[in-house]
């Protein structure tokens, strides 16, 4: 999972502080994992040195002084880099890419094309996979083999969540 996109994406929608991001980091994507307060902060501050943040005003809402954070021009051209790059096929794949569906169809971005590119990528490497098999031994054969497997499940994940879009467009919207 990449929290710095994650991060950004969540302050696209709206400029928000570290506590707020936390919980709706927390919410949607950290249900196994929840996010710690100082990697919300660590993570906000190299945002910031990069020029992907800014700080859009402290204030108090009822408690300790909050800061509020917003995305720049600049983090969202890096966010659209990632939103445009299928991830490598991995063991977790789906936490990275259920992370990128949901946030793109937060910012209006279009959710459909993220899933056509992770089929493209996932497409192109069972290719590969399935070249390689030719003329090898077993064991080869059967580690490639466990990989297209891993491969195929992924793809029938993405036919599922693409089947279910506009629903989850609908749950995500409110």
């Amino acid at each position: 999972m990449s929290v710095p996109h994650t991060l950004l994406g969540l302050l696209e929608v709206r400029a928000r502080h570290g506590y707020d991001l936390k919980r709706a980091y927390d919410a949607h994507f950290g249900q196994d994992r929840p996010l710690k307060p100082g990697q919300v902060y660590a993570t906000l501050g190299r945002l910031e040195r990069d020029g992907f943040v800014v700080v859009r005003g402290t204030g108090r809402e009822g408690g300790p002084d909050r800061t509020t954070y917003a995305v720049t021009a600049e983090g969202v051209t890096d966010l659209d880099r990632w939103f445009a790059e299928p991830e490598g096929p991995a063991a977790y794949l789906q936490p990275v890419l259920f992370a990128k569906v949901v946030l793109a169809l937060q910012s209006g971005r279009d959710a459909v094309q993220v899933l056509d590119a992770q089929r493209a990528e996932h497409l192109v490497t069972m290719r590969d996979l399935t070249a390689r098999k030719s003329g090898a031994d077993l064991d080869r054969v059967l580690g490639l083999d466990f990989a297209l497997f891993h491969l195929e499940a992924d793809l029938r994940w993405l036919e599922h969540t693409a089947a279910r879009l506009e629903r989850l467009a609908a749950e995500v919207a409110s």
